[in-house]
């Protein structure tokens, strides 16, 4: 799995299955052989050129009183291999670490090695979200920021805390804590594949639209539409919805714009979507179920694997914007 980031570098490995990915009709990625490759400074750039990783994951868990949703998705993460994240809410109700590891860690505590998460606004119903920080220790972020960044294959992973009104974070402005680390942080991985997922949207159709949209995010947009990030993911709206690529303004945009994924669908409960909003591509919000990402130095797959007895799905794929940048630098074509 991917080597975890909060500053600096570290060291990790990967575990790396023969694959061919294909995107567009054409051959994308061929390994040679499973490999076991050391992240050290000297090799990481070399190496993970070589490399596909799968990211695995919702948001919006477990409910205390009615898990039922929860062992549903967890029996879909059993049988996928890779990384998982979980998009925040991942215990309602819990305001012990008890209560979140009796809610929580019964369904996707399983996992809990292989996941990185992000807080959701259920996770400060403690005001200091104490109890999650407990629970997970080490692996989601430092305690009182909750964002944080790691490498998974050629991809870099960024987590971000979009509690923007949490006490002691700063908020999510323009040279808030948070946003002044998050500039820094991509600036590092200027060339980079780029995934990043929190709580909160700034897009969805919600039928609530003070509880779906977020414009207090649109900064950390910013930031990473700057940097040609390809995909957003997040939860809040217990649905799943699927956007075109767009800008910050949520104007399309197709060669440069972010892939956002709405996947609410971790088992808690289904929330109605409203008129759909411009470049919403895909919704459904009576279906629990997990968001698949494989990942590849080139580009990505996505496919929404469905709970057991429903039909929905969704799948697709998209380019690594800066990866298509680069290729088109050295070929001469333009961008």
């Amino acid at each position: 799995m991917g080597r975890r980031r909060w500053v600096g570098g570290g060291n990790g490995w990967f575990n790396v299955l023969l694959v061919v990915l294909l995107l567009h009709g054409s051959v994308l990625w061929v390994s040679s052989a499973p490999r076991v490759v050391s992240q050290s400074a000297g090799n990481a750039k070399s190496e993970t050129a070589d490399q596909v990783a799968v990211l695995v994951g919702a948001g919006d868990i477990a409910g205390c009183q009615n898990p039922q949703g929860a062992f549903e998705t967890a029996k879909l993460i059993e049988k996928i291999p890779g990384t998982v994240f979980a998009l925040g809410d991942l215990a309602y109700d819990a305001v012990t670490l008890g209560q979140f590891q009796n809610c929580y860690g019964r369904a996707w505590g399983k996992f809990k090695a292989r996941t990185r998460p992000a807080l959701g606004n259920h996770e400060y119903r403690d005001r200091s979200a104490a109890p999650y920080y407990q629970y997970w220790a080490g692996q989601a972020g430092p305690a009182g920021k909750g964002y944080y960044s790691y490498e998974l294959g050629a991809w870099h992973v960024v987590v971000l805390n979009t509690n923007c009104e949490a006490a002691g974070l700063g908020g999510c402005g323009a040279d808030s804590p948070q946003e002044i680390w998050l500039r820094q942080d991509l600036r590092e991985h200027r060339d980079a594949c780029i995934v990043a997922y929190g709580h909160h949207a700034l897009f969805s159709s919600g039928i609530f639209r003070s509880h779906a949209v977020h414009p207090e995010l649109k900064r950390l947009w910013e930031d990473l539409y700057a940097a040609h990030a390809d995909l957003v993911l997040a939860g809040h709206e217990h649905s799943y919805e699927r956007f075109g690529p767009q800008d910050p303004e949520g104007r399309a945009d197709p060669q440069h714009g972010i892939r956002e994924i709405v996947v609410g669908t971790g088992g808690r409960s289904h929330d109605p979507l409203g008129l759909a909003l411009r470049n919403s591509e895909k919704q459904n919000y009576d279906t629990y179920g997990v968001l698949k990402l494989t990942l590849a130095p080139q580009g990505y797959t996505w496919e929404f694997i469905p709970e057991e007895g429903k039909t929905f799905r969704d799948s697709g794929s998209g380019v690594c914007h800066n990866r298509a940048a680069q290729e088109a630098r050295t070929s001469g074509r333009p961008n």
